[in-house]
């Protein structure tokens, strides 16, 4: 259970920083872009960092299905795990929407949830496959019992995902994570929760994808004796 205890804070963190960062701050101008692809990056390095050591910090459902495709977690534990970053997702959300309907804000219910416009669902499929096959595909990488990057994964991971936070954000927002669309869009209502699907939907794909890659690259039949 502190497993996922664990996942639940660490998404409630990234949510709650990363879609913060972008209610407050906006997404339209290049620094803005900027400011909000950093703070969901260093979210990820901060948690890692901070729970990493109780459960891995995936903060992620498709991080989460990569690894348990990867073999390397079960469906048990994978099932606790997305229980955990859904709820803590929620909990991020139910946060940014007090902080906007309190206070010199002002009365809105802006929550930085993900979406795309009239005839660019395509598009939009397209960006959430391939952005969280590339971020998961790091992250299986870096995690790697053999090969990883060891006390720096963090680091590269979520340096990573500022990576791709610069490319998407102009797309859709960019979402590389179920949990992190679905606590905003229940907020949100409207055009955000009947496009939700898109941003469950597309990560998973792009993570299964990305087990499968790496399971070709990390396979010891291909290497040279």
């Amino acid at each position: 259970m502190k497993k996922y205890f664990a996942e639940m804070v660490g998404t409630m963190v990234l949510v709650l920083m990363g879609c913060g960062s972008a209610v407050f701050l906006g997404c339209d101008a290049p620094a803005e872009i900027l400011a909000v692809a950093f703070a969901f990056g260093l979210s990820v390095v901060a948690m890692a960092y901070c729970i990493g050591g109780i459960s891995g910090c995936h903060i992620n459902p498709a991080i989460t299905l990569g690894v348990w495709l990867s073999k390397r977690m079960s469906g048990k534990d994978a099932a606790g795990y997305m229980a955990g970053q859904f709820a803590g997702a929620l909990i991020g959300s139910a946060i940014i929407w007090l902080l906007t309907s309190t206070g010199a804000y002002g009365a809105t219910t802006a929550t930085g949830a993900n979406g795309f416009g009239d005839g660019e669902m395509v598009q939009a499929l397209i960006a959430e496959v391939v952005f969280t096959f590339i971020f998961v595909l790091v992250v299986l990488g870096a995690t790697d019992s053999e090969k990883g990057a060891g006390n720096l994964a963090g680091l590269a991971i979520g340096l990573t995902l500022v990576l791709v936070h610069i490319v998407c954000i102009p797309i859709t927002g960019t979402s590389v994570n179920p949990a992190r669309s679905f606590g905003p869009a229940i907020f949100a209502g409207g055009a955000a929760l009947s496009q939700l699907w898109l941003f469950i939907v597309a990560p998973f794909v792009g993570a299964a994808l990305s087990a499968g890659v790496w399971k070709v690259l990390n396979c010891k039949c291909c290497e040279k004796k």
